[in-house]
Parts: structure tokens; C-alpha cells; sequence
């Protein structure tokens, strides 16, 4: 009888938990100062090519399916931060992404600098790896899977991951699906723009929503 009640019940913990609503601020985040950098609705303070970048059922989609691509692109949000702790959920299809900070724009929507890196490779995946775009790549990190290693037994394929980034001067930390992948100390950039990536190479598809953050003081 007790295994009859406890189905049910957690069947019922999964839609609740399936219904919660995105891209709102919870109470405790509203006290503790974080902001959303995207409600759902549009692209406003967002920079990319418009062919690329769509927001689908509330998440900031980027997807190369149609419109091939031959160097790495991203969705740039306008202002620069220095010391924060970012907060957000991203669902990879295929292939890499990840999102930068701290980060310096380039010509034609491209940027370099940090990256919370993901990737769908198998054993050489990526997510939980710190990486620096168009610079020192994985040898930011001790070695060129430290956060992988650490983050490949909670990785859920296909699905929706969950990423915190914390910077303050030259430390910096990740964690992902609330395990700690990274903590360093690096002095290259103190501040800089958050910036989605879209990864040349195959097609692939990619969504971002809760992107939420709390500037340091």
C-alpha cells in the first residue's frame, strides 16, 4: 500500500516540477539583487545575426540547421559586468556551445575571452570545463578536462542543464547542476560582455533560458 501512495505522489512532484515557470525571479533572488538579462519574449539588449537567433516557446534559441556557419558566432548582451554571479539553463541538441564573460567583442557578432564551455562529444565532452575562446583554449584549467571529469557523471543528455558562474577580481568559480567544476585564479580580464555561442562545424541547435544575474559590489 505504501509502494500504491508513493507512485503517485512522485508523479505528481515530476509535473509540479515540470510546471515551475521560467524566466522569473524567485522571491530570494529579488532580495538578493539579481536581474534577468532575458524575459522570454524578445531579444531586446541582445546583439546577433537575426538568421541565427530566435526566441522559441521562451528560450533564446540559436540553431546553424538552415544557415551553415564557417567561424564561431554569438548573441552578445549590450552592457559589460566585472564582479557577478551569472545563473542559467541551457539545452544542447549536438555539437558545442557555452556561454562567455568578461568577454571582448569582435567584428561581425564574434568575441573572445571566458567560457563556461559545453559540448556534446562523448568522452571528449566539455561541459563543467572553463575555456577561453580565441586564446588559451582548455589550458586555462590544471588539466584539459578538469571540469569535465567532474561534471560527466551529472550531465543530463538532451535536456535542461543548469550553470552558475561566480567572478570576483581574479577569482572565478563554476558549477554545474550544482556541483563545483572549476575554481581559479586568473588576472587576463576583469570585466567584459555575457555572449551565447553558436559553434561552427556541423548543424546544430541550441537554447538558453533563466539567465539571471547579481552584480557584486
Amino acid at each position: 500500500m505504501r509502494l500504491q501512495l508513493a507512485i503517485p505522489w512522485l508523479a505528481l512532484v515530476a509535473v509540479l516540477t515540470a510546471a515551475e515557470p521560467v524566466n522569473q525571479l524567485t522571491p530570494a533572488e529579488k532580495q538578493e539583487g539579481y536581474v534577468l538579462l532575458f524575459k522570454g519574449k524578445n531579444l531586446d539588449g541582445w546583439e546577433g545575426n537575426p538568421a541565427l537567433w530566435s526566441v522559441e516557446n521562451g528560450t533564446i534559441t540559436g540553431t546553424t540547421d538552415s544557415h551553415p556557419i564557417q567561424e564561431n558566432t554569438f548573441l552578445i548582451y549590450r552592457d559589460r559586468f566585472s564582479d557577478f554571479i551569472l545563473r542559467f539553463d541551457i539545452k544542447l541538441r549536438n555539437h558545442n556551445s557555452g556561454v562567455q564573460f568578461r568577454s571582448t567583442v569582435l567584428p561581425n557578432f564574434v568575441v573572445t575571452g571566458y567560457q563556461a564551455d559545453a559540448s556534446e562529444a562523448g568522452d571528449h565532452s566539455a561541459w563543467g570545463n572553463f575555456y577561453e575562446e580565441k586564446g588559451r583554449g582548455r589550458a586555462v584549467m590544471k588539466t584539459e578536462d578538469e571540469g569535465w571529469q567532474k561534471a560527466k557523471s551529472l550531465v543530463r543528455h538532451g535536456n535542461w542543464n543548469s550553470y552558475e558562474v561566480f567572478a570576483q577580481g581574479s577569482h572565478m568559480r563554476l558549477k554545474f547542476n550544482g556541483a563545483e567544476t572549476i575554481d581559479l585564479t586568473d588576472d587576463k580580464a576583469r570585466d567584459g560582455v555575457i555572449a551565447l555561442q553558436l559553434h561552427a562545424g556541423e548543424p546544430m541547435r541550441v537554447e538558453f533560458r533563466n539567465l539571471r544575474l547579481k552584480v557584486l559590489r
